[in-house]
């Protein structure tokens, strides 16, 4: 497998966390997204939408980071990223998607960008608007976390699964951003014991062979 992606990206984070617990063996591609890499044609041919990761299975190009890992845990099912009852496998996705479709995609270097260039902010301005929007995201999944019984060392139980795939890359950003974790004690102990496990850590941005 080949992972094209950037080692900032919490998208390709992700899917590194995924390949590692799932113990795939892969070949890592950067492409440089401050630099406009993903806007090169080679590419966009492989994903129209100029955005990174790109899972490379044998030809098979896979895009999405949750559909990228839930195609991981469909063709290698040990261990398992989702427990095996509907309800509390769309409770572990609700979990997931809380992160991927309510804070990240307002947090996204491209909206940033944005800002920046044509809304004038700067990086104070840049910086409140971040953690905003990922304090806005954490109160509610803080709340779901520690009141509900399922919620072991992990979001759901005591092994490593979706939720928790998830939630490590936002906390990264949240701590580069310096947000005030205090209010968010669930969310920072499960992070922690995360970042305990070899697949995890081996996954940060810091432990990339890009890494700047």
């Amino acid at each position: 497998m080949i992972l094209h992606g950037y080692y900032r990206s919490s998208a390709s984070f992700r899917v590194r966390i995924a390949l590692n617990l799932k113990e795939i063996t892969y070949q890592d591609m950067p492409w440089h997204l401050r630099h406009g890499a993903h806007l090169e044609a080679s590419f966009s041919a492989m994903n129209p939408h100029k955005l990174i990761p790109v899972l490379d299975d044998d030809g098979t190009l896979l895009t999405q980071s949750l559909a990228i890992i839930e195609y991981l845990d469909e063709t290698h099912p040990a261990p398992a990223f989702l427990p095996q009852n509907p309800g509390e496998r769309a409770y572990v996705r609700a979990l997931a998607q809380s992160i991927a479709c309510d804070i990240h995609p307002i947090d996204n270097l491209r909206v940033l960008k944005y800002l920046r260039e044509h809304f004038t902010a700067d990086e104070v301005s840049i910086g409140a608007w971040y953690n905003h929007w990922i304090a806005t995201g954490f109160a509610g999944l803080e709340a779901t976390l520690a009141n509900d019984p399922r919620t072991g060392q992990f979001c759901f139980g005591d092994t490593p699964g979706l939720a928790d795939i998830l939630l490590v890359p936002q906390v990264v950003n949240a701590a580069n951003y310096k947000l005030d974790m205090q209010p968010y004690p669930t969310i920072q102990r499960i992070f922690d014991h995360c970042m305990t496990l070899a697949p995890f850590e081996r996954a940060h941005p810091r432990n990339q062979a890009d890494a700047e």
